[in-house]
Order: C-alpha cells, then sequence, then structure tokens
C-alpha cells in the first residue's frame, strides 16, 4: 500500500525525513518497502517555459507548417518549426527548449536541435496532452493573455513534489491500511518523547438539509451485514476533480475519475472505510435491499464482464435487480456516470469471510475487498459517510437530501483482554514500568476498563483484529517501546553443537544448481489441490487425503499427497501452448492423514514430508543441421535421478536397486538403502496422463527429499589415488528369461567377487523371435582393477569363469 508523505501531514504534524519515517515505520510493525519521489506531472515540467508568439509566418516549402519566433526570455527569440493549425502570432505557448524530456505513458523522447525543410528549429511549442496537463491534440495549448513569458511551465502549472511510501503490509496489520491509520501508529509511537497526536478532518458541519431523496434500506443477510449505514446527497455536478485531489491520488498510484468517485477512494485511503456511490435516480423503487440472489443469476460488473453469481454472494439490490457485489465489485448499471445528479452513498461492515469467499469465487481483488476481508472498523462507518458527503457538497455542490441510514442491530463490542505487568516485561525482557506500559496502550488507543494492582483489563477496539490475546498487547507495548531499547543481558548463556548436521539449505540449493545447469527449471505449485486426483489410486488413497473443511473451489480442496499432479498440471500447460520438451523440478511438502487410534491428539494423524520432484516429457535433442531429433526416454530421466543420488554421496553400486509395482508408474526403478526408498523413478502411468489430457510420455522421479538428507549424513567422502595399474574390461552376452532383471545380474556378479570387481554395467538388450518369446539377451560389461598388481589373464579368466558358472546356476542363462 502506498502513503503519501504530503497527505499524511493532513493528520499528523512531523517534519521527519523519509529515512526517518522508513526507520520508525518499520521499527512499528508497517515495514517500508521502498519509497519513491512522485510529481504530479511525469517529469515535472522541466525544461518547458511559458513564450510568447511574436512572428509566424508560412514555411515556404510546405503547405501546413509555420515558422515562429518565441520569446521565451526577453531576449532572442527562438526559432521554432510548428505544424499546428491553431498558431498564430501573440498566442501564450508553452515551449519545450533543446534537451527537454517529454513522457508519453512510460515512452520517453528528448527535443533536439533539428531542421525541418531547411529551416532551423529550436524547440517545440506542445499541445496539452504533450505535457501531460490535458488530453487535447487538436492544437497547440493556447495560454490565457496574462501567462508571462519566461516563467518555468512547473511554477506556472503548479507542478506538486511529493513521496510515496510503499507500505509491505502484512495481513493482520490492515489497521495501517489507511493515511489515519498510519498516522495513528506513528502519534502512538513518537508520543512517548514528545507531546503529539494524530486529527482527523471534523464532519461537524454534517446535517441533513432536505428529504427530497428519501431511500429505504432492508438487509435480509444481517449474518454477512454486520453493519450498512448510507445517506444521499443530491443536486450535484459531476465533473472533474480540483487539482488538490488529483494530486493526493495520483501520488498513490490512482487516476482520477471524476469527482464523486475520486471521493470515495480519496476517503477509502484516508480513513480505511470503504464506500460505494449508486446513482440515485438507478435505485429502483428507491429502496436498497442487502440479500443473497439465486445460484446462476447472471450480473454484469463494471469492468463489463457478465458474471455468474453464486447462492452465498452477498448482493446489493434495488427493487427489481442487482445493483453491487457487497465489499468487492459495483455493477456496470448502477455507477456514477455523466449524467448523475443524486448519489447514495453506501458505507457498511461486511462479514470478512463471506467477503473474501465471493472475491475468491469471482477472481476479483479490489481495494474495498481488500480491506473487508481482513476486517474493518465497524464503528468507522457513519464517520466515513459524513467525511465524503461533506466532500460531495464542498466539491460537486448540492445538499444532503435524506435521512442517515444506520441499520446495526448487534453492535460489536471491544475485545477484553487481560494481562499483567509483570507477564509483560517478562516477555519482553525488560522492566519498563507500569506507567510506561499504560502511556503505550493508550496511545494506541486501548482503553484500561479497571486496573487491579498488577493486573490490567484491556478494552482492546474491533478495528484492532489482531488484538485479541496476552502475547498481542505484549508485542503491542514492545513495538512501540521499541525492539531496539531492548538491551542485551550481559551474560548470555550459549552451548555450540560440532556434531555434524548437514546445511539442508545448501544441499538444496547445491542440487537445484545441479539440475538448472543441467537445463532443468524449477517450478512451484500451490500445496492445495483436487481431491479428485486420487480416486481410485492405491499408492495414494483418497481417504488419506487432507480435506479442506471450507474450500474456496473444487479445483482447491484438498492437500497434495505428491508433487505428481502439480507438475503435470504445468506440463500441460505448457504442452497446450507448444512448448512441449519441457524439464521441470520442484521441492515441496507433501500432506496425508492416517488415522491411528492410539493417538489421543488428532494433530498426530497429520504428516508432511518434504519432497523433490524431477520432470521430463519431449525431446531431449531438437533436429538441426548436425543433430538428429531425439525423444526423451527412461534413461535419460535415470541419468538425472542418479547424478543427484551420487552428488550427495551415495554410491549407485551400494543401493537396493527394485523395479516398481504401483499406479503411478508404468516402469520404473526404486532405489533405497535396507527397507527406506530414497527415489522412485520411471514413466508415468498412461491412466494418470490420460487423465489430465497429456498424449506424450513423461518421466518423473520422486525424491523422499528427508530421507535423503538423513542418509546423506552417513554418507562419507574418502581421497584415493589414482590406480597405478590398468583396468581390464570383459563383457558377456547372457541369454536370460524375460522376467530376470539386471539388477539381480548385478548382485549375484557382486556376491561372486568382492574384491577385484569394480563395475557392472549393461550395453545392450536384445530380443527376438530367434531367442525365444521368453527370452532376451543382455550384453553386460564387467570392470576388474586390482589397486596393488597389474592382473594376470589367469587370474582375469579364474573370475569370468566363476561368473560364468554363478548365471548358469542362479538364474539358468547361457552364454552366446
Amino acid at each position: 500500500m502506498k502513503v503519501s508523505y504530503k497527505w499524511l501531514k493532513d493528520y499528523i504534524d512531523i517534519d521527519l525525513t523519509p529515512a526517518e519515517m522508513d526507520d520508525i515505520l518499520t521499527q512499528i510493525g508497517l515495514e517500508v518497502g521502498g519509497i519513491e519521489k512522485i510529481q504530479s506531472i511525469k517529469g515535472g515540467l522541466e525544461g518547458l517555459i511559458i513564450g510568447e508568439v511574436k512572428t509566424c509566418i508560412p514555411h515556404s516549402n510546405s503547405d501546413h507548417l509555420s515558422i515562429t519566433g518565441v520569446d521565451v526570455n526577453g531576449e532572442e527569440l527562438l526559432p521554432i518549426v510548428c505544424g499546428a493549425a491553431n498558431i498564430a502570432a501573440g498566442q501564450k505557448v508553452v515551449v519545450a527548449t533543446v534537451g527537454t524530456v517529454l513522457y508519453d505513458g512510460d515512452e520517453s523522447f528528448t527535443i533536439k536541435k533539428s531542421k525541418i525543410r531547411g529551416e532551423v528549429s529550436l524547440g517545440m511549442i506542445c499541445a496539452e496532452d504533450e505535457i501531460g496537463v490535458g488530453t487535447g491534440h487538436e492544437g497547440i495549448m493556447e495560454l490565457p493573455a496574462e501567462a508571462v513569458a519566461g516563467t518555468p511551465a512547473a511554477k506556472y502549472f503548479n507542478v506538486e513534489d511529493d513521496i510515496a511510501i510503499e507500505i509491505d503490509l502484512t495481513p493482520n496489520r490492515i489497521d495501517g491500511a489507511s493515511h489515519i491509520g498510519v498516522a495513528r501508529d506513528l502519534a502512538a509511537y513518537l508520543k512517548q518523547q514528545k507531546d503529539i497526536d494524530y486529527k482527523m478532518p471534523s464532519v461537524e458541519a454534517f446535517k441533513v438539509e432536505n428529504n427530497s431523496t428519501p431511500i429505504e434500506v432492508v438487509v435480509e443477510n444481517p449474518e454477512a451485514c454486520h453493519r450498512y449505514s448510507g445517506v444521499c446527497v443530491s443536486g450535484i455536478t459531476i465533473a472533474e476533480s480540483p487539482e488538490w485531489l488529483q494530486n493526493r491520488l495520483k501520488a498513490i498510484g490512482l487516476k482520477p475519475i471524476n469527482n464523486v468517485v475520486d471521493i470515495t477512494n480519496f476517503v477509502l485511503f484516508e480513513t480505511g472505510q470503504p464506500l460505494h456511490s449508486f446513482d440515485y435516480a438507478k435505485i429502483a423503487g428507491n429502496k436498497v435491499i442487502v440479500k443473497t440472489l439465486a445460484g446462476g443469476t447472471q450480473f454484469t460488473t463494471l469492468d463489463e464482464t457478465k458474471r455468474e453469481l453464486n447462492e452465498n454472494d452477498l448482493m446489493i439490490c434495488n427493487a427489481e435487480e442487482p445493483m453491487c457485489i457487497a465489499g468487492v465489485f459495483g455493477g456496470l448499471e448502477s455507477g456514477v456516470s455523466a449524467t448523475t445528479t443524486s448519489v447514495f452513498l453506501e458505507s457498511a461492515y461486511f462479514d470478512a469471510v463471506s467477503v473474501r469467499k465471493t472475491a475468491r469465487r469471482h477472481a476479483l481483488n479490489t481495494d474495498a475487498s481488500f480491506r473487508f476481508e481482513r476486517g474493518t472498523d465497524p464503528n468507522n462507518t457513519i464517520y466515513a459517510m459524513k467525511r465524503a458527503a461533506l466532500l460531495i457538497k464542498e466539491i460537486a455542490g448540492g445538499s444532503i437530501s435524506s435521512e442517515v441510514i444506520d441499520i446495526y442491530p448487534n453492535p460489536i463490542a471491544d475485545f477484553k483482554v487481560e494481562v499483567s505487568v509483570d507477564r509483560i516485561e517478562r516477555l519482553i525482557g525488560k522492566k519498563i514500568g507500569k506507567e510506561t506500559i499504560k502511556k503505550i496502550l493508550t496511545a494506541l488507543e486501548i482503553g484500561i476498563e479497571k486496573e487491579d494492582g498488577d493486573t490490567l483489563n484491556l478494552l482492546v477496539p474491533p478495528y484492532r483484529v489482531d488484538v485479541k490475546r496476552e502475547a498481542d498487547i505484549v508485542e503491542e507495548v514492545l513495538r512501540i517501546y521499541g525492539f531496539n531499547n531492548v538491551e542485551v543481558p550481559g551474560k548470555v548463556n550459549a552451548s555450540l553443537s560440532y556434531a555434524p548436521k548437514p546445511d539442508e539449505h545448501k544441499l538444496k540449493n547445491t542440487i537445484a544448481d545441479l539440475l538448472s545447469y543441467a537445463g532443468f527449471n524449477e517450478i512451484m505449485n500451490n500445496s492445495l489441490t483436487k481431491a479428485s486426483y486420487y480416486e481410485n489410486l492405491e499408492s495414494l488413497k483418497m481417504e488419506n487425503t487432507v480435506r479442506i473443511f471450507n474450500p474456496l473451489s473444487s479445483d482447491l480442496n484438498a492437500m497434495r499427497q505428491s508433487l505428481l499432479f502439480g507438475g503435470l498440471e504445468c506440463i500441460a500447460y505448457n504442452i497446450n501452448r507448444r512448448n512441449a520438451d519441457l524439464k521441470f523440478y520442484e521441492f515441496g511438502k507433501s500432506y496425508q492423514h492416517f488415522v491411528n487410534p492410539e493417538n489421543e491428539n488428532p494433530v498426530d494423524n497429520y504428516f508432511e514430508k518434504e519432497h523433490l520432484g524431477v520432470f521430463m516429457c519431449g525431446n531431449k535433442t531438437v533436429a538441426n543441421w548436425n543433430l538428429k531429433e531425439e525423444p526423451t526416454n527412461f534413461f535419460h530421466m535415470k541419468a538425472f535421478a542418479e547424478n543427484v543420488l551420487k552428488r550427495l554421496g551415495f554410491k549407485i553400486d551400494k543401493l537396493r536397486i527394485n523395479e516398481i509395482e504401483n499406479d503411478q508408474f508404468t516402469e520404473g526403478l526404486s532405489y533405497g538403502v535396507k527397507k527406506k526408498v530414497l527415489v522412485e523413478v520411471g514413466m508415468v502411468s498412461g491412466k494418470i496422463l490420460k487423465a489430465m489430457d497429456i498424449d506424450v510420455p513423461v518421466y518423473y522421479a520422486d525424491f523422499d527429499w528427508e530421507m535423503l538428507i538423513s542418509e546423506a549424513t552417513k554418507n562419507k567422502v574418502s581421497y584415493t589415488v589414482i590406480p597405478k595399474y590398468p583396468a581390464v574390461k570383459r563383457d558377456l552376452a547372457l541369454l536370460i528369461d524375460k522376467a530376470t532383471s539386471f539388477a539381480e545380474i548385478k548382485t549375484i556378479a557382486f556376491n561372486c567377487e568382492k574384491n577385484l570387481l569394480t563395475s557392472v554395467s549393461l550395453f545392450d538388450v536384445y530380443e527376438g523371435e530367434k531367442l525365444g518369446a521368453d527370452k532376451k539377451s543382455y550384453a553386460v560389461s564387467f570392470i576388474l582393477q586390482d589397486t596393488e598388481k597389474t592382473l594376470e589373464d589367469k587370474q582375469i579368466d579364474k573370475i569370468m569363469q566363476k561368473l560364468i558358472k554363478s548365471y548358469e546356476k542362479q538364474l539358468g542363462a547361457q552364454i552366446r
């Protein structure tokens, strides 16, 4: 949220520098994200001067250009070639001199000395849209005769400089989402050092002048609309807002629209109370009804989008039709227009949960919904309404022409909190004194209902939705007292552990770098997902899904059990946009629910676990002049998965490798230590891909990241010299049953020769009719090496014969 420094000073008398303001606001919980110099006209009209056209003659080489001589400083006349049809001698104009930068939105260009059809031009005579003071472009801007030549345009047009302070509001600090809210917090802090307070503009001048535009209000859903206030103002004229109001809105990044709409926006950012103005003439039956409508009802909002309403959406209706989505967005037909002469001002307090659900259903995020969702001040509706009505009278004319409506059947009471001074001081870590605590609480508008020795019974105003517990009170006292004012004790008891602990963050970055360098892109998906993804899956059962009680939609009604479906959503999204060669990875948590009757605490039935998901699909290499197109396959993914394991210190030969048997994969392998599975890698099941509308093979590796980190601590990195003696390679072609896996071949080899065998690898697989229907041929390579001496043929042949006999005996293999 942006705050204007000049606007803020309307409510509190301060002379703080921007740097001091930054420091104080951040200390008291309104963290400053940035400070920016703002000008009411972009560029501040620097280099622009008021000039007088002394001479104007037609250009000899053009039928529409004129050569002018312009006085900008009382000395020499500037020669300027001008193409405007309305240029004439004697005019007062705005001149952009050589070197001036003019802006067109985000674009800019610099005025340079030029020659136009043979004539020198040392500047430009400007139209109002070219300098940002209007929208007209039919000709150059003519100023009144009393304008003085040589006056800087910035002074003539009263360009205002301001400072915009960007406050990164946390969700709990909605009380700071206004200029008065920020001023209130500043005053509470500064009051600890000097006598200072913030002030709110007076609304004592408000009075009902007639009843020419009566209005009836009926609230049918008081549980969603706790308070509804309103009043009518008639006889108004819709026009541009005055300069001061436009400058206030521009300073915080808002575009002025018209005087009435600008006033409601101004009061919103002044007080934090959202307002809505309805064209009184469009309120059928002079009646406002706050209610819900039947699901499926069509409603067109201000952005000209036709929306289908939900039966739980709270609406502001007239006697015939809906006019506004309560607390979220206005309707196209009932808003203020150029022909509006009377308005009905709405100032309400809507239920935060109701507004939040409606805003999410319709994917709307407005300044009003932002505040209602987090909790506005129910006691502020009348003040904000009166403030806006008085400003409309002042700026747009008219009179207050109805009785004040205020429907508030169940007033919201202050929050009651009991705290002790001793408890506050113990949690803060410093004795600051009871009187200091009371002074801070009073400055924060927290009332002291009763004081009993060390105990304080407090009344917290409803706009402080984040202060409802003892701990919240302690936080309030501490942030105003100042975190920096709590000294570190002279003696600190601490101990250091030298037990080897992996730096999980560093390891995560290491693996992320490994994958990124290999061409993978990191993705981040929502932990909320569709529960329907887990229907009919045995490996991820539906009953183990953590369901959301009040989901925002059916697409976000459960916590994910796996990273698989989020990654597949990303793949489907990219494939649908002709980006099919994909390599993704994601670090994220999975969530599951297992009921155990022995757990007394229900929380113990819920589990979350960190995973790393890696995805590949499409082509590994794209065809070009020297490369053939190569589709991704299982072995590409297997290689990347093994590289991750190796980078964490695992020796692949020492891991337990099994074929996967579950409904997530068509084929695949799992790598583990004893009974612990570190990663499952394989081709995603065709059934799952079809459900996700993906028609290409997808390869997926699911790493149990917590298990990886736990086991990685046991891996020891040791140094060995490069052997002096050469390794020997021998190959065998084994005819075996189709059911036999390479893992079995590898295990038998290492059990047979534990000293000299260093590596076993598969380099060819062949199946054919000549071998038999249930047979296949594996070409296997064996590496033998002795670090102490050169191996002799007799030694090598003995080992190979031993291997052959083991394969014949245990697998029924034949040597080809």
